[in-house]
């Protein structure tokens, strides 16, 4: 049934996202995939490849733990292969062996239905994002919800592992 109504969605967006210069892209492990399903997803990556308005990522069949451990495993065998020195493996380059590779950290997560966990999601990614807790539901979760949390998010003081005294003396 979730193949079904992504393959509906898709279908469905991609003239929007062709008109509203949305770049649609995917992370996670999409070779798990039902083989018409890859065929749409790389469409509609395609379709949108030269948009450059807003990025708009689609995790499927995505566990961050997994990520994690493709990217040491690809790094293991560049290092092993002499393309990647062991000296030259810093947070910047590990970053870029994520299925994120070349987008920006998330600066809010918004988790719905009252759950509190990150739920194998983005956990490289989201070391100093915002995190903001609704009981709102997903499929209830409305543009005055997005509003709401978005107000919240800006009350906040982005420290990124500062302190506050060491923000102010930057």
């Amino acid at each position: 049934m979730l193949m079904t109504i992504l393959r509906i969605y898709l279908r469905k967006e991609l003239k929007r996202m062709v008109r509203e210069n949305i770049r649609f892209n995917t992370i996670g492990r999409t070779v798990d995939l039902p083989d018409a399903i890859q065929n749409l997803l790389h469409e509609t990556v395609f379709e949108t490849k030269d948009n450059d308005g807003m990025i708009f990522t689609l995790a499927l069949s995505y566990g961050s733990r997994v990520e994690i451990v493709e990217a040491a495993k690809c790094m293991a065998l560049a290092v092993r292969n002499g393309a990647l020195a062991l000296e030259d493996i810093t947070p910047a380059t590990f970053g870029n062996y994520l299925y994120t590779a070349g987008l920006p950290d998330p600066d809010l997560l918004i988790r719905t239905g009252g759950e509190l966990r990150l739920s194998n999601f983005l956990l490289w990614q989201t070391s100093y994002t915002e995190l903001y807790f609704t009981e709102v539901l997903w499929p209830d979760f409305r543009g005055n919800d997005l509003l709401g949390s978005i107000v919240e998010y800006q009350q906040r003081e982005r420290r990124f592992g500062l302190t506050h005294e060491q923000l102010l003396r930057r």
